[in-house]
């Protein structure tokens, strides 16, 4: 009986402090919701310890046919080397699939219509990283189509500090600024360099320097200009900084292409 009675008390005490509990948050509300966490801050790679002329980053030398660790004859009918060898590099890399299939397909078309250049999906994918974290800049991701999931525009080329004072060129077809020109899609374009080198690299017939398949297919095209070679110290750096003047911006392309490139043996 006392052992009812003293259950009976605890359940009465439990009650009492729920109804006290509802009480206050009555009188005082509720307490606020904890802030949705932002994206991660996006690291800045680091600088290579390596001088403008001296090298370039290693390269994997193309085999004979298809993908270097794919072998075409144990793939699934239909299946894309391209992109099985690109989920591969994925898991041991922080780029998207998708983004290795782009730099990888213009990697492969240079190897064909321009072999002399001998740009490298690794140093593609370096540049790409630096101008816009392959396509995720910001917290975007990168969609399936190729396109990140809301556009990329930089900043206006106003001569602000640091920055260079660039007119409008294209009326703000793809900028969306009439004043000034700004960089725009995962490649980060200017729109008077986008109508020289754009290239539609999905054969979509369009080219779009927000799809990660044209812009890394003019990126190569832009590198290659002027018959590059882009595996000698001089044609590397010379690609590099004609993209970006800048020592460190080079470096740091550099430090990635090298960490890209040694990835991709391991996948071999």
């Amino acid at each position: 009986m006392f052992a009812a009675i003293g259950r009976l008390a605890t359940a009465l005490g439990l009650l009492a402090a729920m109804v006290i509990g509802v009480g206050l948050i009555n009188i005082l509300g509720a307490p606020p919701s904890a802030p949705w966490a932002g994206p991660p801050l996006e690291r800045e790679p680091e600088p290579a310890p390596v001088q403008p002329g001296s090298t370039a980053p290693p390269v994997e030398e193309p085999l004979q046919e298809g993908i270097p660790g794919v072998d075409p004859g144990q793939l699934e009918p239909g299946a894309d080397p391209v992109r099985e060898w690109a989920d591969e590099i994925a898991t041991v890399v922080d780029i998207p699939a998708r983004a290795i299939v782009a730099y990888v397909n213009a990697d492969l078309a240079m190897r064909q219509h321009q072999p002399g250049c001998r740009i490298s999906w690794a140093t593609l994918a370096g540049i790409g990283r630096v101008e816009s974290n392959h396509g995720r800049f910001a917290g975007r991701l990168l969609r399936e189509d190729g396109r990140p999931s809301s556009p990329i525009i930089g900043v206006p080329l106003n001569g602000g500090p640091g920055i260079r004072e660039i007119l409008d060129t294209d009326g703000g077809r793809l900028d969306g600024d009439p004043v000034h020109d700004r960089a725009v899609g995962p490649m980060q374009f200017i729109p008077s360099t986008w109508r020289r080198w754009a290239t539609d690299g999905n054969g979509d017939g369009i080219g779009d320097p927000q799809n990660i398949d044209d812009a890394a297919a003019s990126a190569a095209r832009y590198l290659c200009a002027g018959g590059r070679d882009m595996t000698t110290g001089g044609g590397w750096w010379a690609g590099v900084m004609s993209y970006n003047n800048s020592v460190e911006y080079a470096q740091k392309v550099f430090a990635l292409a090298e960490s890209y490139a040694e990835a991709g043996n391991r996948r071999r």
